[in-house]
């Protein structure tokens, strides 16, 4: 683990992982560190991967202010890692809501990024994506772990959790809808995320105050960097709805949807989710 130290006197931690042209990830929750994002399918292989853990997560200390959870920090701290690692621009990864991040960072500083990769992210919450939530959900109802995965996506979604062990419990118990299908593979990639803890307020300010009201579409129309839209197809929560309207956003971006995958696209789907990157990029056999 590696780490920086930010003009305000925090912490900024990232791990880096493999070989190759450097690729900067930044994950989502928000609040969750860059754990979960692993090896990105095996994109190390090929990569090297700078995989963020964002301001209160992992290894990055917490901000004193339980507030300072906005997405202009999110995006200063992005700047100050770019800044840090040397790089002129960045080839820059998002998934979740570290694509939401990486949409902002993209927008307001064209000049820094290469390239952008958007994976199982949004602009907004679109009525037809709360739609397709809503009717994804119904979907699994009959699943043994149905009822108390959607006691705990109301809760989760409602803020209602009093600590960060509380939020990781919680997290641990809805990621099956998280999935297109949920079996033995998915069952032990979550047992990898146990020794998650995450930031509880930065979650319960997206969920409660930030979720209702932003909306990135004017952004989407600033960015110039040759953009890649990555999503799984059964993504219940940054499905085709969202990626469809980042794609038309951006002009001259590609979408690529994979299909019975859900959110964890480089979970389910390692190697198309691996091809798709890579062929963007121009690295290796692949490209």
């Amino acid at each position: 683990m590696q780490a920086l130290t930010t003009r305000d006197g925090r912490r900024l931690a990232y791990r880096c992982a493999g070989k190759g042209p450097t690729l900067v990830c930044h994950g989502g929750g928000p609040g969750f560190s860059a754990l979960y994002l692993a090896d990105l399918g095996g994109l190390a292989e090929e990569l090297e991967l700078v995989l963020l853990d964002p301001r209160g997560t992992g290894g990055s200390t917490k901000p004193d202010d339980p507030r300072a959870y906005e997405l202009d920090d999110y995006v200063a701290d992005l700047e100050e890692l770019r800044a840090h690692l040397g790089l002129e621009q960045l080839q820059l990864l998002g998934h979740s809501h570290g694509g939401v991040v990486a949409i902002v960072y993209a927008a307001r500083h064209p000049d820094r990024v290469e390239r952008l990769i958007l994976a199982s992210t949004l602009a907004r919450f679109s009525p037809e994506q709360e739609r397709a939530m809503a009717e994804a959900v119904e979907r699994s109802a009959a699943e043994p772990w149905y009822e108390d995965g959607r006691a705990a996506l109301e809760a989760e979604s409602a803020g209602d959790f009093d600590s960060d062990e509380e939020l990781g419990e919680l997290a641990l118990r809805e990621f099956p809808f998280y999935f297109a299908r949920y079996g033995d593979d998915e069952r032990a990639y979550l047992e990898t995320l146990r020794s998650e803890i995450p930031n509880a307020d930065a979650l319960r300010l997206f969920n409660t105050e930030q979720v209702p009201v932003f909306d990135l579409r004017p952004e989407l129309k600033r960015i110039t960097a040759p953009t890649l839209v990555i999503a799984g197809a059964d993504d219940f929560i940054t499905g085709p709805p969202s990626a469809a309207e980042i794609g038309e956003g951006i002009a001259g971006s590609r979408t690529v949807l994979l299909p019975n995958t859900g959110h964890f696209v480089f979970v389910e789907a390692p190697e198309a989710f691996r091809e798709a990157v890579l062929a963007f990029l121009g690295v290796g056999a692949r490209a």
